[in-house]
């Protein structure tokens, strides 16, 4: 058994599931228990240190995964060419990739003007209070939706991943195969 694609693989996944969970659990869990601090001043502070301590192994995770998704292109690139599906399958997977990576993004930069003020009363992680300067209720509200932007997208990737994991089993690969060589079966 040749397991070549078994690194990147792991790479793929391990990253992906750190970048979904990750995210997941911050926004159920850190955004809210900010707000249960006794001083509106001090939830900023708390939801900035705990996105801050989590935006390192955010990287490392979404780096592995990268790095995974392009041995997987590479080590599926014949399966790509002639099995019918799999090449809009990774094209779906791209585009799911780059989209969960620009909010990703988006959210780091919103969470910068946040973490840049420590001191600020909010009301929770992503509920500004009545005193909160406007720029920072502005990223506030923002962050609100795109905290379950980036699960929501990172999860789409999860399915997507599960049905190509589908696509390689060796019915579906000569079934696509097939199909490739002759579109009017």
């Amino acid at each position: 058994m040749v397991l070549q694609n078994f690194p990147s693989r792991s790479l793929h996944d391990l990253g992906l599931s750190a970048w979904f969970g990750g995210t997941l659990a911050n926004a159920v869990s850190l955004n809210r228990a900010a707000g249960e601090t006794d001083r509106d001043s001090t939830a900023g502070r708390v939801t900035n240190a705990g996105w801050d301590a989590w935006t390192p192994v955010n990287a490392a995770a979404i780096g592995a995964h990268l790095v995974g998704a392009i041995g997987q292109l590479l080590g599926n690139r014949d399966r790509m060419a002639a099995q019918k599906g799999v090449a809009a399958m990774s094209v779906i997977k791209t585009v799911l990739t780059a989209a969960a990576l620009g909010v990703t993004a988006y959210s780091r930069v919103l969470g910068r003007k946040m973490s840049e003020q420590t001191e600020v009363p909010v009301e929770s992680g992503t509920e500004p209070a009545e005193t909160t300067p406007p720029d920072v209720a502005n990223a506030q509200r923002q962050l609100k939706a795109l905290q379950w932007a980036v699960p929501a997208i990172t999860g789409a990737l999860i399915v997507v991943t599960a049905y190509a994991g589908e696509q390689q089993r060796p019915t579906a690969v000569k079934e696509g195969v097939l199909q490739r060589l002759n579109p009017l079966s």
